[in-house]
C-alpha cells in the first residue's frame, strides 16, 4: 500500500451516512491500493445519531484504526506548545495531526475543520475540506 486517506471526524460521520463525495473518495482510495484509517479518538468524536451500529460496525471493520498511544499524545503535546494552543480544545485534533505526520506518504486529509488541521498538520499533508 502507498499512501493514506484518514478521515477526519466529519469524514468519518459523512462515510457513515454514505455521502456521495466521500464514499467515492474513500472507494478511488482503496482501489489505488492508498490505506484508508481514521484514529480511535475520531470513532468517538464521529456523529452517531442516526448512524444503525450494524452500519458503524461495517464501515469501521474496513478502515484502519490507529491507536492513540502515550507517543503520539507526547508528540500532540509538542504541536500544542508549539503554536500556543490549549489542549481541551484542539487535544484531538493534535492527536489526529501526529498520526497524519507520521502516516506512510502521500496523506490525504478529508476534514471538515481545513484550518486548525492545516495548521497542526504542516505542509506535507493534503487537506480536503468536505
Amino acid at each position: 500500500m502507498t499512501g493514506t486517506l484518514l478521515l477526519d471526524s466529519e469524514g468519518l460521520s459523512k462515510l457513515y451516512r454514505k455521502d456521495r463525495t466521500v464514499m467515492a473518495l474513500v472507494q478511488a482510495a482503496s482501489e489505488e491500493g492508498v490505506r484508508v484509517t481514521t484514529s480511535a479518538m475520531t470513532t468517538l468524536e464521529a456523529d452517531y445519531e442516526r448512524i444503525h451500529p450494524a452500519r458503524i460496525k461495517w464501515v469501521l471493520s474496513r478502515i484502519d484504526i490507529r491507536d492513540v498511544t502515550k507517543d503520539i499524545t507526547g508528540q500532540a503535546a509538542g504541536l500544542l506548545r508549539t503554536h500556543h494552543l490549549h489542549g481541551h480544545k484542539y487535544a484531538i485534533d493534535a492527536a489526529f495531526a501526529v498520526i497524519a505526520r507520521i502516516s506512510p506518504q502521500p496523506v490525504t486529509v478529508l476534514t471538515s475543520d481545513p484550518e486548525d488541521l492545516t495548521l497542526l498538520c504542516g505542509s506535507a499533508v493534503e487537506i480536503i475540506k468536505v
